[in-house]
C-alpha cells in the first residue's frame, strides 16, 4: 500500500539550486518511491548554526511503498551520494551539500531510535512551512491537529522568524536538464 510522505530538501554548499533539484529527481528514481510534487525553492538564512552560506530549501511529496525507516535509509544514502559528510564527534548543525528530512509519513506518529514523526521541528521552521504550504496547505499535523496553513500563519506572526525568500528554479533546471 502506498503512503504519502513529505520530504524536506536543503543545501547550502555548492550550486544548491541544482543540487536540490537533482536530488529530487534522484529520489523519484528510487525503487518504491514516486515523486509527486515539488515546491518552489526558498532561500533562507541558516537556523541553529553560524554560517555565511544561506540555504536553498524545498519540500516534496512522494508516494512510497517503503516503511518510514526504509525511506529514511534511502534518504541517508542519497545524501551521501550527493557528497554529504556526517562527521563523527561533531555536534550541532553543519554546512552541507544535501540535507533530506522525512517530515511526515501519512498521519503516522512514531518515535524510533533514528526517526521521529512528524519531524519534531516542522512547525517551528519557516523554511519548511512555506514550501509545505505551497503543496499541502490543508494537510493536518497529526499531533498538533492544525493545518499547515495555520501553522505557517502562527510562525509568520513571530518577530524572531529567520528570513526566508521564495526564489525560482533556474530555467535550465525547470526545463529538466
Amino acid at each position: 500500500m502506498r503512503k504519502n510522505a513529505y520530504i524536506g530538501l536543503g543545501s547550502n554548499l555548492g550550486d544548491s539550486l541544482r543540487i536540490v533539484h537533482r536530488a529530487w529527481q534522484a529520489l523519484g528514481r528510487q525503487p518504491g518511491i514516486e515523486a509527486v510534487a515539488l515546491s518552489s525553492p526558498y532561500r533562507s538564512e541558516p537556523v541553529g548554526m553560524a554560517s555565511p552560506n544561506w540555504f536553498i530549501n524545498g519540500v516534496g511529496l512522494v508516494r512510497t511503498t517503503l516503511s518510514p525507516d526504509e525511506l529514511l535509509a534511502r534518504l541517508l544514502v542519497l545524501e551521501k551520494e550527493f557528497g554529504r559528510q556526517r562527521g563523527r564527534g561533531t555536534s550541532g548543525y553543519q554546512d552541507r551539500t544535501l540535507d533530506l528530512d522525512l517530515l511526515l509519513y501519512d498521519d503516522l506518529v512514531y518515535a524510533g531510535e533514528r526517526l521521529v514523526l512528524p519531524h519534531p521541528e516542522l512547525h517551528r521552521r519557516l523554511f519548511v512551512l512555506l514550501p509545505l504550504a505551497e503543496i499541502a496547505p490543508t494537510l493536518r499535523h497529526p499531533v498538533l491537529a492544525r493545518t499547515v496553513q495555520e501553522l505557517l500563519r502562527d510562525r509568520l506572526r513571530e518577530s524572531d522568524r529567520p528570513l526566508c525568500l521564495k526564489v525560482a528554479w533556474p530555467e535550465t533546471v525547470a526545463a529538466g536538464s
